[in-house]
C-alpha cells in the first residue's frame, strides 16, 4: 500500500506555510508518504505573489513551490503532484476548494478567475477536466457555506471528512456532510509546518503515476489514513 498526503502547504507561496517545499518533502518521507500534493493557497490578495503581477507571471508562480518540491522528490524518491487551494470570497465567503488534475494552461485561460462566483469556478475546473474537492467543510469561521440558503454542495465532487488540523467533532460533521450529499470522501494532513505526526491521506494500491490515479483512487473509495 502507498500513502498519499492530499494537502500540503509550503513557505513560498502560502504566507501561512513555515516548511519550504523541500522540507515538506522531506518531512513526508521521514514520516512514510510515498507522495504528497502540493496545495497551496490560491486566493486574491492573499499570498507570497504581489498583487500587481500580470496574471501570466502570477499563474506560473502558483507553480514555483511544487517545482521546487518535485526537484527534492525525485531526488530522494518521494511523489509530488501539483494542485491548489482556491478561496471563494464572492457570493459565498469562506469556501476553501482542493482543486486537482488541472496545470498552469488552466490558470493562463482564466485569467478572471478572482472574479468567477462559485458556479462558475466549478463549471470552469470541470470543463477542463479537474476536480474541486471542499477542504475542512467544518471549519469555525470559515466554511459555513452550507449554512447559507442557495448553496449547492453538489458544486463539489468530493469534502475532506479527515483533516489533521481539525477537531474530531468537525470530522465527524464532515463526513455527515459527504454522506448526506453523496460526495466522495478524502483525507489530508493540511500540514502548514514540520514536525507533524503521520495522520491523513489516501492509500493506494499501487504507486501513482499521475495525480488523476489519486483522483480516481478517492473516487473508488480508497481507503483513507484517519
Amino acid at each position: 500500500m502507498f500513502l498519499y498526503d492530499t494537502h500540503v502547504h509550503t513557505s513560498e507561496i502560502s504566507p501561512c506555510g513555515q516548511g519550504s517545499a523541500a522540507q515538506q518533502v522531506r518531512a513526508a518521507k521521514k514520516l512514510g508518504y510515498t507522495g504528497i500534493i502540493i496545495t497551496d493557497h490560491l486566493v486574491q490578495h492573499y499570498g507570497n505573489c504581489p498583487d500587481d503581477l500580470p496574471w501570466p507571471e502570477r499563474a506560473h508562480f502558483q507553480k514555483t513551490s511544487y517545482m521546487a518540491a518535485k526537484e527534492e522528490g525525485d531526488r530522494i524518491g518521494i511523489d509530488v503532484f501539483f494542485g491548489w487551494e482556491y478561496t471563494h470570497w464572492h457570493n459565498i465567503p469562506g469556501v476553501d476548494i482542493l482543486t486537482y488534475g488541472l496545470d498552469v494552461d488552466f490558470l493562463l485561460a482564466h485569467p478572471k478567475l478572482f472574479t468567477y462566483n462559485i458556479q462558475e469556478y466549478s463549471a470552469a475546473v470541470r470543463e477542463a477536466g479537474g476536480y474541486l474537492a471542499q477542504a475542512h467543510p467544518y471549519r469555525p469561521d470559515r466554511n459555513r457555506a452550507f449554512d447559507i440558503k442557495g448553496f449547492n454542495p453538489t458544486l463539489f465532487d468530493g469534502a475532506e471528512i479527515f483533516n489533521a488540523s481539525e477537531p474530531k467533532e468537525n470530522n465527524a460533521n464532515a463526513l455527515a456532510y459527504a454522506n448526506e450529499f453523496n460526495l466522495h470522501k478524502q483525507s489530508g494532513s493540511d500540514s502548514h509546518a514540520l514536525g507533524r505526526k503521520l495522520k491523513g491521506g489516501v492509500w493506494l494500491e499501487k504507486r501513482a503515476k499521475s495525480i488523476h490515479d489519486i483522483i480516481a483512487a478517492i473516487k473508488n473509495n480508497a481507503k483513507l489514513d484517519t
